[in-house]
Parts: structure tokens; C-alpha cells; sequence
């Protein structure tokens, strides 16, 4: 580092990691909106951040727009305008089977199936603070604050199911995945959970804790019994070498079947 007089002159790497450590820092959130198509409305997340293109994209959850911060309001305007025909276009390639679960919404009455399990909504508004939900017998109660805007509610509502199904499913998961580390691994396991994770199938941690996604009991047994037996395997290999698949097809030969119907079926399995 030099001074030339009162003026200080810092290297350029230290500017250029400065710069990136401020732009970590400031990682710009999401507007939440809907887009109308129809009679269905498609949950949709704007992001407004330093790039140079756009870029539109679908996921599990919705639509997702990027537009460059120094863009003149007029061409994000055109470009959001844009958006709209863009997702219009990809759900009518892909057809019902595969964006059905893109702008799920509920109402009071309505049947959840999850697996071979059956729910029935039951819906009240309130004016508390928060939402809430509760199962009795086959009867969700879904508890909706009315001061939430409908992105964020319906949000929570899918949080608030994959806790209650998560709820109810535990018991029987926790014996299957007890039925399959005894039958072909025998490994000690610290705990198993249900939790709403749209990222992986499921996870095993070093101290032999199995983490399920909620999303899973949308699959069918066989299904669910790979996704477990991955992660049961990863108790004797945490990581996907040859050593690891072998041990996933000792207990499952035909797995690769299991994990093609992941593959196109994924769409599907989800709140």
C-alpha cells in the first residue's frame, strides 16, 4: 500500500475483494407476485440485481425473473411484460402432467391426497398476527391470518400441510427406515425427520441423523424405500462413489428405476 501525499492508493485486488464482499452483503430479496393465466395464478419472484442479461426460469415452487439494476424502468417494464408470455409458453409446452403443481391454491373443503392418505380442508379466516394449522382425525384446519398478502400466505400454507402430514407420516417412517437399516445395513441411527425441503429428497448427517423432504410421501412405496436406502447408505459411505451405489443396489437392484420416476415425476411432488 503507497500515499502520495493525502491521496491513498489501495491494490487492485483488495478493491476488486471489497467490492465482491459488499456485493455478498447486500443480496437483493425477491418482490413477491402472481401471474394470471387463465383461471390459474402462477406464484412468480422478481429479483432486481447486478447483471448484465435476463433471465427467466421455472422451478418447483413457481416462476423466477432476473432483470439488471441499471435497466431503465421502461425496458423492465417490457421485459416483465415479456415475462409473462415466456411462462405462459412453458407451461403449455410441458402440459398439466408436468407444471400441475406450479399456483396450487386451497380452499375450505377441498381433499389433499398425499400418498394413501386423504385430507379434507377445513379453512377459517381470522385477524390474528400469524396462521396456524391443526389435524383432526383426516381434517386439516387451516387457521389464515387475513392481514397477509397472498404470496406470503400462500407460503405458509405450504409450510403449514408438510408440518401436519410430516406430523402424522412420522410414526411410519420412522418404522420403515428401521425395517431397512435392519434388514440390510445395521447401523446405528440417532433420529429420523419430516421436514418441507424442495432442494434434495433427503440428507444423512455424520452422527446418523436421516432428513426426509415432505415431498416424498407424494411417491409411491417403492419410491420412498430408495430415497430412503440412499441415505441409510451413506451410514457406510458419505458419498456417491462406486462403493456407495453398490451398497444401494445390494438392498435395491432395481433402483435406477426408482430414481428415473424422481426424474419425471418430481413436478408432482409437492404442497
Amino acid at each position: 500500500m503507497a500515499e502520495a501525499g493525502n491521496v491513498l492508493f489501495l491494490p487492485l485486488h483488495f478493491l476488486l475483494a471489497s467490492t465482491l464482499k459488499l456485493f455478498k452483503k447486500s443480496k437483493p430479496k425477491p418482490a413477491h407476485t402472481f401471474i394470471e393465466i387463465g383461471e390459474r395464478r402462477i406464484p412468480a419472484k422478481i429479483y432486481v440485481e447486478m447483471r448484465r442479461g435476463v433471465r427467466f426460469s421455472l422451478g418447483k415452487a413457481g416462476a423466477i425473473c432476473r432483470l439488471p439494476s441499471l435497466m431503465l424502468a421502461a425496458e423492465k417494464e417490457r421485459h416483465l411484460a415479456r415475462f409473462k408470455d415466456w411462462v405462459t409458453e412453458k407451461l403449455a409446452e410441458k402440459g398439466p402432467e408436468d407444471n400441475h403443481a406450479l399456483g396450487k391454491t386451497y380452499q375450505d373443503g377441498d381433499q389433499l391426497q398425499v400418498g394413501p392418505r386423504s385430507y379434507e380442508l377445513k379453512v377459517d379466516w381470522t385477524d390474528n398476527k400469524t396462521h396456524a394449522a391443526r389435524l383432526h382425525g383426516r381434517t386439516i384446519h387451516l387457521r389464515l391470518t387475513k392481514s397477509d398478502n397472498e404470496a406470503s400466505r400462500t407460503k405458509a400454507i405450504r409450510q403449514l400441510l408438510s408440518r401436519v402430514v410430516a406430523q402424522d407420516f412420522l410414526p411410519h417412517i420412522e418404522r420403515r427406515v428401521m425395517e431397512l437399516n435392519h434388514l440390510f445395513f445395521r447401523k446405528e441411527i440417532k433420529g429420523v425427520s419430516l421436514k418441507y425441503n424442495t432442494s434434495n429428497w433427503g440428507s444423512c448427517s455424520h452422527v446418523g441423523n436421516i432428513n426426509l423432504s415432505t415431498c416424498l410421501l407424494f411417491a409411491p412405496d417403492d419410491v420412498v424405500d430408495y430415497v430412503i436406502i440412499h441415505e441409510l447408505a451413506h451410514l457406510l459411505e458419505m458419498n456417491h462413489s462406486p462403493r456407495f451405489w453398490k451398497h444401494v443396489e445390494d438392498a435395491m437392484p432395481d433402483f435406477k428405476e426408482k430414481k428415473k420416476w424422481l426424474r419425471q415425476n418430481w413436478h408432482s411432488c409437492n404442497f
